[in-house]
C-alpha cells in the first residue's frame, strides 16, 4: 500500500466523520471531545498539552491516525513517570518535552494505533517510530492502549507497564437489590446503610441525560468539580468551556446525576456511556454530607447500567475501596520508549520488578472478591 504521512496541529484539519470511523465508537476518542479539549483551551500549548497527531492517509481518505502531544510535565496522565523525570533531573538530562499518546486527563482504556486495517496500524506504527528518533524527544508514551496494541508497541521496541483499574460486570441484573444480593453480607448491609444515610439527609437524586441538560445544569456541575480540587488545594484541568462544548456536541453519551436538598442542587457526579460502557469520570459537592459520593458516583450509576442494560462500568483510575461495592480489578497497560540508552536499561529493569509486583497484587485482589462464594 502506498500511504503518505502528515502531522496534525489541529483536529479542524481532519472531516469529523473520517475520524470518528477510526475511533470506533470511543467517546473518548471521538472527534467531538477531543476537539472540545483543544478548543476550550484545557488541553492545548499553554497547558503543556500541544497536540501533534499523526495521520496516515490512503489518497485523501484517512486510513490511520494517532492522539499524540508533546508535553512539557506529567499532570493528568494517571501512569506515573515522576520518578523517571526526577532522575533524569538528578544526571543533568533534560526529560521534558516528551511525546505521550494519551486522551488528556482520561485514564480509559481504548485505541491508540487507530487504524482502519492492519496494514494501516503498521504504517502508522512505523510513522511513529520515525516521528520519535527524528523529534529529539527524551521520551513516548503510550497510556491505556489496548491489550493488542500493546503488544504491537512492544514488538516495535516498546517497554509494557501494566496497572489495575476496577471495573463493575452487569451479570444480566433486573434490578438494583438483585445485584446486591450477590455479594457478601457485611458489603451488602454497608451499602444498603450508605444508602440510608444520604435519604434521611433529605437528598433526592435526579439523573439527567444529556440532552435533558441546561445550561444552568452545567454551570452548577463545573462550581462543584472546581470546589472539589479546591478543597484538595488543586487546579482544575478543565474549564466551563469544555463542558459546555461536550453538551452540544456529544449529549447522547453524557448522564449528569445531580444531588438536591429542599429543590437546590448541592452535589453533582458526570459519567459518559455508550450502549455498553458507562464510564466514571467526574463529581463535586458543594458541602460534605457522609456517602453522598458513593451515591453519585457508584450507586446511581449502578442503577443507570442496570436499567438500560449496560454491561460494563469502569469506575476511573485506582480505588481499592471500589472493590467492596461490587467492582473487580482489571489489568491495564501502557508502553514506553526512552532515547537514553542507560536510562531506557533502568527503566526496564524497573518496569520487570513492577510487573512482578502488579501480578501479586492482582491476585491478592482475586482471592478477595466481594461476591457470595
Amino acid at each position: 500500500m502506498k500511504y503518505r504521512t502528515s502531522v496534525l496541529a489541529s483536529l479542524a484539519d481532519v472531516d469529523p466523520a473520517e475520524w470518528d470511523r477510526l475511533a470506533a465508537g470511543n467517546p473518548f476518542l471521538s472527534h467531538a471531545f477531543l476537539h472540545a479539549l483543544h478548543e476550550s483551551g484545557s488541553a492545548c500549548a499553554d497547558t503543556g498539552w500541544q497536540p501533534q497527531f499523526l495521520a496516515v492517509w490512503q489518497g485523501e481518505s484517512l486510513a490511520a491516525a494517532m492522539p499524540l502531544y508533546v508535553k512539557s510535565h506529567s499532570y493528568g496522565e494517571y501512569v506515573f513517570d515522576w520518578a523517571w523525570a526526577d532522575a533524569y533531573h538528578r544526571n543533568g538530562i533534560e526529560y521534558y518535552p516528551k511525546l505521550l499518546s494519551a486522551i488528556p486527563f482520561t485514564p480509559v482504556t481504548g485505541p491508540r494505533l487507530m487504524a482502519r486495517n492492519a496494514a494501516a496500524r503498521s504504517a502508522l506504527l512505523a510513522f511513529l517510530c520515525e516521528q520519535q528518533g527524528a523529534a529529539g524527544m527524551s521520551s513516548t508514551h503510550v497510556l491505556y492502549p489496548t491489550e493488542e496494541e500493546a503488544e504491537h508497541l512492544r514488538q516495535a521496541g516498546f517497554m509494557l507497564r501494566t496497572g489495575v483499574q476496577f471495573h463493575w460486570l452487569n451479570q444480566d441484573y433486573q434490578h438494583f437489590d438483585q445485584f446486591l444480593d450477590t455479594l457478601e453480607h457485611k458489603k451488602r448491609k454497608n451499602i444498603r446503610a450508605e444508602r440510608r444515610k444520604v435519604r434521611e439527609a433529605g437528598i433526592a437524586i435526579r439523573q439527567l441525560r444529556g440532552a435533558e441538560t441546561t445550561e444552568q445544569d452545567w454551570r452548577f456541575f463545573h462550581r462543584c468539580y472546581s470546589n472539589t480540587y479546591a478543597e484538595h488545594r488543586s487546579s482544575p484541568y478543565l474549564n466551563l468551556d469544555f463542558w459546555l462544548r461536550l453538551a452540544r456536541a456529544m449529549p447522547q453519551n453524557l448522564l449528569l446525576v445531580r444531588a438536591e436538598r429542599d429543590g437546590q442542587p448541592v452535589a453533582s457526579s458526570l459519567l459518559v456511556h455508550t450502549e455498553d460502557t458507562l464510564y466514571g469520570r467526574y463529581w463535586g459537592a458543594m458541602e460534605h454530607i457522609p456517602c453522598l459520593h458513593f451515591e453519585t458516583a457508584y450507586y446511581q450509576p449502578l442503577e443507570f447500567c442496570i436499567a438500560n442494560g449496560i454491561k460494563t462500568f469502569e469506575g476511573g483510575a485506582q480505588g481499592e475501596h471500589k472493590m467492596a461495592r461490587g467492582f473487580l480489578p482489571q489489568k491495564t497497560y501502557s508502553a514506553h520508549w526512552l532515547a537514553h540508552p542507560a536510562f531506557s536499561d533502568a527503566v526496564e529493569r524497573f518496569l520487570e520488578r513492577e510487573a512482578g509486583g502488579i501480578d501479586a497484587y492482582l491476585d491478592e485482589l482475586n482471592e478477595h472478591t466481594p461476591f457470595r462464594r
